[in-house]
């Protein structure tokens, strides 16, 4: 009796199932954002749901397990490349994708690796004044939206020729341009209410070694991630040039 064939998984699903795990990450954390133009105190408690999702185990395992692979599935694409002859939209994504790292990892370090390494607690009364003294929330805030654009589009060309998101393409498009400005306008809503209570520095009593250890970290991986591109980057022009070769002594 044969045995039964398990069915292939592409590249193609792979990357649209890790990016609809980090997409849904980042819709949870530009809505939690947003919920900063109601009250602070509803922004904080969505907060907390949102840590409880994704820094339990199984939200762990998914958000990092998602990124590792949707990075090497996008580093695969770089260094096996015939051409970069595309699109504009295509252009786009790939700009907004490789944007999102930058995103991750400073949130990853600003709060997981505070977490684990000095049990800091990440709260909107923390983090916001923190980035508005550092001068840093408009970075952060700018860094939301080529993640939410790559996600947007990743998903749009996956399902595109679709009758019905044809038919919803004017509300996809609002909900693409209204969510990363409605977060924007939360943020600074938070930090307006935050100053307007007197909380405008970063707190007392953080151990001041753990900001120089942090961006240790932080210029590390950033380090690591700018390596891997111009790794897959220069692999794909020697695979492009050797290919190009063998054809010509082919011929």
């Amino acid at each position: 009796m044969p045995k039964p064939q398990l069915p292939q998984i592409s590249a193609r699903q792979l990357r649209l199932a890790s990016g609809i795990v980090l997409l849904s990450y980042l819709a949870m954390h530009l809505c939690t954002h947003m919920t900063g133009l109601v009250s602070l105190t509803l922004a904080e408690r969505c907060l907390q749901w949102s840590i409880r999702i994704w820094q339990s185990a199984a939200g762990t395992a998914a958000l990092y397990g998602a990124f590792a692979l949707h990075l090497v599935l996008a580093l695969r694409t770089i260094a096996t490349r015939a051409h970069w002859q595309l699109p504009l939209i295509e252009w786009v994504r790939l700009w907004a994708g490789f944007s999102l790292p930058l995103l991750l990892i400073g949130h990853v370090v600003a709060t997981r690796v505070a977490v684990s390494a000095y049990g800091f607690e990440p709260t909107y009364g923390k983090v916001v004044p923190s980035l508005v003294a550092g001068g840093t929330h408009a970075w952060q805030i700018a860094l939301l939206a080529p993640g939410w654009v790559h996600g947007c589009l990743g998903i749009w060309l996956s399902l595109r020729h679709w009758p019905a998101a044809q038919r919803l393409r004017p509300v996809l498009l609002a909900v693409l341009v209204a969510v990363p400005l409605l977060s924007a306008a939360g943020f600074m809503q938070m930090s307006r209410d935050l100053a307007a209570a007197g909380v405008v520095a970063i707190p007392r009593g953080v151990d001041p070694t753990r900001p120089l250890a942090l961006g240790t970290w932080k210029d590390w991986l950033l380090g690591g991630y700018c390596v891997l591109l111009a790794a897959a980057l220069l692999w794909g022009r020697w695979r492009a040039m050797r290919q190009r070769a063998r054809r010509a002594g082919a011929s």
